[in-house]
């Protein structure tokens, strides 16, 4: 029997770029969380000269790919990794706390810890968004707009959405769904009183503000950019894992953290990525962001109060 053309144009076209998900998956372990894990898992303590060690590497790996004609497409993608590991070691070296916006928000312990973190985290999105622009992409090509918010998802039959339902629907159900499993397991764990959320209650305005910001700083410098130009180099698929698991490891060491932590921020970053290439746009994956947020900065509230 013959060999339909199509397919066999499709078989060459991923066989030709095996080599590129590979080298784009070794990338994405080694200029993210995956070495800072492993020396904490093995030492009990991630070394001072990790970062220093893996921006070596990844310069490294940057000259390759360039020089590599099978695996130039993935320039931008490391770049990309390279970029936000950078800005993240520079900002994390600084001191980003305003005293005035942190006054302006309450100026509870609350504020002392986030606000210049968050800050931070706007100057890593920052960096990121010229940084892209620079390689040449244009906002909406790294989904910096609304999006179509009524754009119909790839169906998720184990998440209950076995037709290609509506991005409206199946974003508020899930928004609000995990940030509801989040808020019962984080009470779970805290076992706060109740008195403890009647006294937070004046730090609500800072925290919606802190959930606004972090999710849309986050969108920015961890989301956008690796879908962005994995994407190009790769293909939709593989960019949505790599950027749920890039995601998710990073939040090994978060809020909440550990082995749990991770695997729930993966489910979580595929979510957001999901939502990001389909909907082609910033608003749901912020949306959803944004709940989960909420909860998190609360129970934070709490466990200061509380503590």
């Amino acid at each position: 029997m013959a060999r339909d053309p199509v397919q066999a144009t499709v078989a060459r076209g991923t066989g030709r770029r095996r080599p590129s998900v590979a080298m784009a998956w070794v990338a994405t372990a080694l200029l993210g969380a995956v070495p800072a894990i492993v020396t904490h898992l093995v030492f009990g303590r991630v070394p001072s000269w990790m970062v220093l060690a893996q921006l070596s590497v990844g310069a490294l790996v940057l000259v390759g790919v360039v020089t590599v004609p099978p695996l130039r497409r993935l320039w931008r993608f490391v770049a990309v990794l390279l970029t936000l590991l950078t800005a993240t070691t520079l900002t994390s070296w600084g001191d980003f706390s305003l005293e005035p916006v942190q006054r302006l928000l309450g100026g509870t312990a609350l504020d002392a810890q986030l606000q210049p973190v968050l800050t931070a985290k706007l100057a890593v999105a920052a960096v990121m968004v010229v940084a892209l622009i620079g390689m040449g992409l244009r906002p909406r090509e790294f989904f910096m707009t609304v999006g179509d918010l009524a754009a119909r998802i790839r169906p998720v039959p184990a998440l209950g959405f076995p037709k290609p339902d509506s991005w409206t629907r199946f974003g508020l159900i899930w928004g609000f769904g995990i940030a509801a499993v989040l808020g019962v397991g984080q009470y779970l764990l805290l076992r706060p009183p109740a008195s403890a959320f009647v006294v937070i209650l004046p730090m609500v305005p800072a925290i919606l503000v802190y959930a606004a910001v972090n999710s849309v700083a986050e969108e920015l410098a961890y989301r956008a950019p690796l879908l962005a130009t994995a994407r190009r180099a790769v293909s939709s698929a593989q960019a949505l894992w790599m950027s749920a698991v890039f995601f998710g490891l990073a939040h090994y060491f978060g809020i909440p953290g550990g082995l749990f932590g991770a695997l729930a921020s993966i489910f979580m970053g595929w979510i957001l990525s999901k939502a990001m290439l389909e909907t082609r746009g910033l608003f749901w994956p912020w949306l959803i962001h944004f709940l989960s947020d909420v909860v998190i900065f609360a129970f934070l509230a709490v466990a200061f109060v509380s503590g």
